[in-house]
C-alpha cells in the first residue's frame, strides 16, 4: 500500500498474489527494477489510522511487459510494534490495471506464516482515463484470509475510490479523492461502512541540485465513517 492518505509463502504461489502497479503504466518491452521509500508524519490508509505514527515505507518492484511484482513495507520510527509487509502482483495495459495483494500488518511480534489469521488477500481493478481526463477510478475487495465477520465467515470487505489530478501553478499537482467502504470489519473489528476518506492532496518536487529533487506532499483527509481528520506530510526518495 503505498503511502497516502491517500497502510506473502504459505505456498510460493500464494506469495505471488500481491501487487501494486501504477494504473497509467504502459506495457514495457524491457525488464525494469524500481526502488524507493516514503517518509510520512503519520500512516493513514483509506481514511483509517494505522496506529504507527511517523513511518518509513520502502518499496521494491520488478516489471516486464506490463506484469509487475512488488514488495512494500511500513515500519514506525516512533513506536516499537507497528510493522507491515505487503506483496502485490499485477498487470496493466493502457489505463487498465488489475492487481492481487497480500497484506500483512501483524507487527514486530506477529508471526508471518499464519495465513488464515493474519493475512488479507485483496483483488483490485483500476482505470485511468489519461492526460486529457486525469481521473482514476478503482474498486477492491478482500476475498480470502483474515477478513472475517463476527460469525467467522469471509466478509468480502469492499472499497471504491475516485481521484482526479489537477495541474496547478508552481508545478503543484492537486488531487482531490473520495473513498467508500462497505462491509469493512477488517479495519476495526466492527462493521464500518460509508465514506471512509475524503481527501485533498498537494504534491510537488523540491529541487535540491540541478540533477536531484525530492517529491513532497501534504494531504488533508476527513473520514466521516470514523469521525476523524488527518493532516499528513510526506516525502519520497
Amino acid at each position: 500500500m503505498k503511502t497516502t492518505i491517500n497502510k506473502k509463502l504459505g505456498g510460493i504461489a500464494v506469495v505471488l498474489l500481491g501487487m501494486l502497479v501504477p494504473t497509467t503504466m504502459m506495457a514495457q518491452d524491457k525488464f525494469e527494477v524500481s526502488l524507493g521509500a516514503d517518509v510520512v508524519s503519520k500512516y493513514v490508509w483509506r481514511g483509517f489510522d494505522q496506529g504507527s505514527g511517523a513511518s518509513i515505507q520502502p518499496s521494491l518492484g520488478l516489471a516486464y511487459k506490463g506484469i509487475s511484482l512488488s514488495a512494500w513495507g511500513s515500519t514506525s520510527v516512533t513506536e516499537l510494534e507497528p510493522k507491515e509487509f505487503d506483496i502485490t502482483l499485477g498487470y496493466s495495459i493502457g489505463g487498465f490495471g488489475i492487481t492481487v495483494t497480500d497484506y500483512w500488518w501483524s507487527g514486530e511480534s506477529g508471526k508471518y506464516g499464519y495465513y488464515k489469521d493474519s493475512h488479507y488477500f485483496e483483488g483490485a481493478l483500476s482505470y485511468n482515463f489519461g492526460e486529457k481526463v486525469p481521473l482514476t477510478i478503482s474498486a477492491a475487495m478482500m476475498f480470502a484470509g483474515a477478513d472475517k465477520n463476527t460469525d467467522g465467515d469471509q466478509n468480502f470487505s469492499t472499497y471504491f475510490n475516485a481521484a482526479y489530478d489537477i495541474a496547478c501553478p508552481g508545478d503543484i499537482t492537486l488531487t482531490p479523492s473520495i473513498g467508500i467502504s462497505t462491509k469493512s470489519y477488517m479495519y476495526t473489528g466492527e462493521k464500518i461502512s460509508g465514506f471512509t476518506d475524503i481527501s485533498l492532496k498537494a504534491a510537488k518536487e523540491i529541487k535540491v541540485t540541478d540533477s536531484f529533487s525530492i517529491p513532497i506532499f501534504v494531504q488533508a483527509t476527513v473520514s466521516p465513517a470514523m469521525d476523524k481528520t488527518y493532516l499528513v506530510f510526506g516525502m519520497t526518495f
